[in-house]
């Protein structure tokens, strides 16, 4: 399985966000990685803020650059609005939404149970990270003494981190639902997709 395995402090510090969750490091220097430090940088051209833009949510939702390019064509094949259908399918990739319900502590330990079998959908088990799932799919943590114990924990851990509302959870059953999809006031991104459709569309 592709995935970036490279330092996420400095990733985080280039940007100035907690694309990996939060940090004390970053707290610290809160400013670029690199010998100059917190001197100021020179003005960004339009195409080095798209790249920056695209970077971030690239970074953000563990993907490779073939991947993500996937999805903005995709996102460019369907009906309405491109970067906040970008989004959308971002966003209802089994992976993040295994991670928003809690099962996985971050986007990398849900990645990681839905490739090790941990996971299934409507009843069945999958294990494809970027699967789409669709409105009134069922997410369901595998009824498995090793898979229902990793998701105990991490739900136990991401208590501080509330469920969306596009999503209902049901702790007990370690269940899951996909009750709509998200829009771009859920979904909040952390960096301007209309400057990634930009990018793109060059």
């Amino acid at each position: 399985m592709a995935r970036y395995t490279g330092p996420r402090v400095r990733i985080s510090r280039r940007f100035g966000l907690p694309i990996f969750g939060a940090s004390k490091y970053l707290e610290r220097r809160n400013y670029p990685p690199g010998t100059h430090g917190p001197k100021a940088r020179r003005k960004t051209t339009e195409y080095g803020q798209g790249l920056i833009e695209k970077q971030k949510l690239r970074y953000y939702y563990g993907l490779l650059e073939r991947q993500f390019r996937g999805v903005y064509e995709r996102a460019l094949q369907k009906r309405g609005v491109t970067g906040e259908t970008m989004l959308q399918i971002l966003e209802t990739r089994l992976d993040n939404v295994v991670y928003h319900l809690g099962f996985g502590n971050t986007r990398a330990a849900a990645r990681q149970m839905v490739v090790h079998g941990h996971v299934q959908v409507n009843g069945r088990k999958v294990s494809v990270p970027s699967y789409a799932l669709k409105v009134n799919d069922v997410i369901e943590v595998k009824d498995r003494s090793v898979s229902r114990q990793m998701a105990t924990k991490n739900l136990e851990t991401s208590t501080s981190r509330p469920v969306p509302d596009w999503l209902s959870l049901n702790k007990d059953a370690f269940k899951g639902t996909l009750v709509r999809l998200p829009t771009r006031d859920d979904i909040q991104p952390v960096a301007n997709e209309q400057a990634v459709v930009e990018f793109y569309s060059r």
